[in-house]
């Protein structure tokens, strides 16, 4: 994998729209939690277009990326929301201008697809971190500043992730490189150009937000069915919030436990990452690392990812 330049003290964080527009307020916020972290905002205009659910036609967004690529002064780029709307850019990207820009992609959610592209398509290693919408915008309360830090500016790698409440489906421990994502996305890439592809002995980190038991049971049996999760070595899930069956009677986290109930390697559930209760921690997807259980669980990210 190749990994992005580091983001140095008051680099240029270029702000993208490649998904569903935004409120303003969350925008005007974001920028304020981005100076007060020593960098410096920059965007196009073209970032507060609308067209119906999306951020501006497919073209127009693509052509922000490429333009933010294409400038040796960006430093990274951050997705301004999810939504829908990224997997129509797809097409229009160009692996070529990503991979010599080198510079760091933060998102999550529908920025799912993106990520999966730089990582399958690109062999750059991206960045499963918070966005300015519902996280930058709340400050220290949204996302996990620290870990934000030491995995887009550090070149040394981050270590152990321990975060409260993280408890162990299947115990065991195991090692490789970090890939996933939206549990919504990565599934609906199947059967594309652009399917999620990891290969065998990776770690497989499953997001999540507001969809009932079933319907989560249905995803992670397609993703069995693909021939997905037989190639990974261990599984990490987040907290799952919104997901629980209206009265109760079925939990989203029972539910994913019976489905993991016979994997061969170490499961973890609980691991706040981007549709997060906790403070959002941001995860290096493509960088090596390691899932321990046991009586403290954690993830391990044993390469820096970015130099």
């Amino acid at each position: 994998m190749i990994k992005p330049r580091a983001l140095d003290p008051g680099a240029r964080l270029v702000l993208v729209a490649p998904g569903s527009g935004f409120r303003r307020d969350e925008f005007d916020q974001g920028l304020e939690e981005i100076h007060s972290l020593g960098f410096t905002p920059s965007y196009d205009p073209s970032v507060f277009e609308t067209r119906g659910y999306v951020a501006g036609p497919a073209a127009v967004r693509a052509s922000a990326l490429h333009k933010a690529w294409n400038d040796p002064d960006t430093g990274a780029l951050m997705a301004v929301r999810g939504g829908y709307g990224s997997m129509q850019v797809l097409p229009l990207l160009d692996p070529v201008i990503a991979r010599q820009g080198r510079q760091p992609l933060i998102g999550y959610s529908d920025v799912t697809a993106i990520l999966s592209w730089l990582c399958f398509s690109c062999g750059l290693i991206a960045f499963h971190g918070p966005m300015l919408a519902g996280r930058l915008s709340r400050g220290a309360d949204g996302y996990d500043r620290d870990s934000f830090l030491r995995v887009v500016c550090g070149r040394s790698p981050v270590g152990e992730l321990a975060p409260p409440g993280l408890e162990v489906v299947r115990p065991g421990e195991a090692a490789g490189p970090l890939f996933g994502g939206t549990l919504t996305q990565l599934t609906s890439s199947l059967g594309t150009p652009f399917a999620f592809s990891p290969p065998p002995g990776y770690v497989l980190f499953l997001d999540e937000i507001a969809e009932r038991p079933y319907r989560l049971d249905r995803m992670v049996t397609q993703l069995a069915q693909a021939g997905v999760l037989a190639r990974a070595s261990a599984v990490v899930i987040n907290e799952l919030p919104k997901c629980e069956e209206p009265g109760g009677r079925v939990t989203a986290q029972g539910v994913m436990a019976d489905l993991f109930a016979d994997f061969p390697g170490p499961v973890l559930m609980g691991f706040p990452s981007g549709h997060a209760v906790a403070p959002a921690i941001t995860l290096p997807f493509g960088a090596s690392c390691r899932v321990v259980s046991g009586a403290r669980p954690c993830l391990v990210i044993e390469e820096a990812a970015v130099e």
